[in-house]
């Protein structure tokens, strides 16, 4: 199995600050998606969990570098460097450029201010001494300026770099005697053109590039990564204004300019910036017109009234409800008077900065009458969706549970699994296999910290299962992420005739694995999908909620199915269709006879993992191969392997130690 460096970190632990950790997430994110994924990583996680195989980038933002000592100085800082040394990435931007120097020196002289020290990583072999400008104060943007910085062509090679822009300072430092470590692998990036307030030596350097064994690191003293939309105007520091106006006049050049610094550590970067798409509305429909009747009536006791408009107000989203007929007036808005539309223009404009779409109310479209036509829904065919799913439970041999029957859709949504989770009200009345399903994830959640790219051409979709508590002893909840993780590989290989030796399998618990079509051995197997299953106990039941996101007609960010060339192309709608209906009639088989061997059989047919050779390290590095799994909570059996990987006889019971990155780097004997 080959683990492909797809995730793009940035330090959320201690001493980072909120607001630069949201302005990294979303400069990145614009710059680096699909292609990668951008998102946060905690300090315990870098000393603790196996981060390093599959990070493409690792990002320090800004905050105060002396709370980054404290959080990682020792082991988490041994492994950034052997990461880094071994050909990783590592960005360090103002106080992340601090921490990449071999020596900090921060308002020297200010008792307040004052920080001094040598520092681990010692990326830049030298000192980073600040402020380059006096005026400094934590949180706040009274130190805060348009730098003016000359750029060198020569180090940025790619890209369409400015020689001269004007960039976000507050608190940042420069890069000492710069030139004098040409020998040691630096190289100056961007200079300050304006006189400096402590010693530079010789230059000024303000962002450097430096060579680190294999690997490579950017340190920067100022914030290429603050986009200036967001940026608040009205803050009470005078001249602030005039600052954020300059940024606004050398944005594209600022754009330019990180840009041209990612190509240079080796990252794939979008020609434009993809902006983040507006929410869209979402669409209520069933199978069978009645069935949304009936969860209308079921909500109605949540529902709200105000100024003619009906809420359902829940604990993570409000929703308005809409009908059709009214939905369909607001193409009325194209007539609308010239001055209202330079008024929507101007919020458009606004929706292109940090958005909190917690706080975004969704219009909900019930579709009561009859299901979405295409042209309300032109990248989701809801008529293709029905009467396949019909088709292929007319061919199922087990009574059916719904999945499906009812349909959440939206054209971009924040994601399918957070729409239904974290809304309790709406939750709990939802049916049996209720599905919501999107074109584009805008917030996709996987395991822990870690996020599976959505991007259009992904199969992305979350279905409600409310499990009987009274099951629990034959047939464990656990076991749903192994039900789901089946019905996406059988539904693969019996989407349609000739599709049997689709190359796909299942890596324990919850991935989905394919061929990498550039490999013609046929050997190496990449990521292509995952499963995130949440669940809740109420009133004798468990409520669940099994996400799936699955590459289908998307090449990024690994392949895609229709990489491996299927017969014909997969279309969304038929293989959702097909994926659900197998999920239903495997959870229906389940709750009757549990997980035996029927199930075995079918998931050791489709595992990676036969006889394959773990290594415990969190048990002093014992050595065992993988059998199979325990059919009463889903855990790895494995044998112990002594002297030259012979069995010892003894069998171990295994089970992960819930990291985010990697369940077989982090597996543990299971404590009985």
């Amino acid at each position: 199995m080959a683990t492909k460096r797809m995730n793009v970190l940035v330090y959320s632990g201690h001493g980072a600050t909120v607001e630069s950790i949201k302005h990294c997430l979303y400069s990145l994110r614009r710059l680096l998606a699909p292609t990668y994924a951008v998102i946060t990583v905690t300090g315990d996680a870098i000393i603790k969990e196996p981060w390093t195989s599959s990070c493409a980038l690792l990002v320090f933002p800004g905050g105060a570098d002396l709370g980054y000592c404290r959080a990682l100085n020792g082991e988490g800082n041994r492994r950034i460097s052997q990461y880094v040394e071994r050909g990783g990435l590592y960005l360090g931007l103002c106080a992340g450029g601090y921490y990449g120097s071999q020596r900090c020196e921060f308002e020297v002289g200010n008792k307040k201010l004052e920080v001094v020290g040598n520092r681990e990583l010692a990326f830049y072999p030298g000192t980073c001494r600040g402020c380059a400008f006096s005026g400094f104060v934590y949180h706040s943007e009274e130190g805060a300026k348009a730098s003016e910085l000359s750029i060198s062509k020569t180090a940025l090679a790619k890209g369409s770099v400015p020689e001269v822009f004007r960039c976000y300072y507050n608190g940042g430092g420069v890069f000492v005697d710069a030139p004098k470590f040409e020998s040691k692998g630096v190289e100056i990036l961007a200079s300050f053109n304006e006189n400096l307030d402590v010693d530079a030596g010789e230059g000024s350097a303000a962002i450097v590039f430096c060579k680190v064994g294999d690997g490579a690191a950017i340190l920067t003293s100022t914030h290429p990564e603050f986009a200036p939309a967001n940026l608040e105007n009205n803050v009470d520091v005078p001249g602030f204004d005039e600052v954020v106006k300059a940024l606004k006049e050398d944005d594209r050049q600022r754009v330019n300019f990180l840009k041209a610094c990612l190509l240079k550590l080796g990252l794939q970067v979008n020609q434009e910036q993809n902006a983040v798409p507006s929410l869209s509305r979402l669409h209520l429909s069933s199978s069978h017109p009645s069935e949304t009747v009936k969860i209308l009536e079921s909500l109605r006791h949540v529902i709200s009234s105000r100024d003619g408009q009906d809420y359902l107000e829940d604990e993570n989203d409000t929703f308005l409800l809409e009908t059709p007929t009214a939905w369909s007036l607001s193409s009325l808005a194209d007539a609308l008077p010239d001055e209202e539309m330079e008024k929507a223009k101007v919020e458009t404009e606004d929706m292109d900065k940090i958005i909190d779409y917690d706080k975004i109310v969704k219009r909900l479209v019930i579709h009561d009458a009859d299901q979405p036509r295409s042209k309300d829904t032109p990248y989701f065919n809801h008529q293709a969706f029905f009467s396949n799913l019909e088709y292929y439970e007319t061919k199922s041999a087990q009574i059916s549970e719904g999945f499906g029957k009812n349909l959440l859709y939206g054209e971009v949504v924040t994601s399918t699994n957070t729409l239904l989770e974290k809304n309790t009200e709406l939750l709990r009345r939802l049916p049996m296999g209720f599905t919501a399903t999107a074109t584009v994830q805008i917030a996709g959640r996987g395991r822990g910290t870690n996020v599976w790219v959505s991007p259009a051409g992904s199969l992305m979709f979350s279905t409600v299962v409310r499990h009987p508590v009274s099951l629990m002893s034959q047939a464990p909840v656990v076991f749903l992420q192994y039900l789901a993780a089946l019905a996406i590989v059988e539904g693969i290989q019996t989407y349609d005739i000739g599709y049997q030796n689709v190359p796909v399998k299942l890596k324990w618990p919850n991935d989905i694995f394919a061929s990498d079509p550039s490999d013609p051995s046929g050997k190496t197997f990449v990521k292509i999908g995952g499963i995130l299953v949440n669940s809740h106990y109420s009133s004798k039941e468990y409520l669940s909620v099994v996400g799936v996101g699955l590459n289908t007609t998307n090449a990024s960010p690994t392949t895609s199915l229709n990489a491996l060339k299927p017969p014909a192309p997969f279309t969304l709608e038929k293989l959702l269709a097909r994926i659900i209906s197998c999920f239903s009639a495997l959870y229906t088989r389940f709750v009757r006879s549990g997980f035996d061997k029927y199930f075995e059989d079918l998931y050791y047919k489709h595992w990676l993992h036969s006889d394959q050779i773990v290594t415990l390290e969190a048990e002093g590095g014992i050595r065992a191969r993988i059998k199979g799994i325990t059919t009463d909570w889903g855990l790895l059996k494995a044998e112990e392997l002594g002297w030259e990987d012979r069995a010892t006889g003894r069998f171990l019971t295994l089970q992960s130690d819930s990291n985010s990155f990697d369940f077989f780097k982090g597996l543990i004997k299971r404590k009985v």
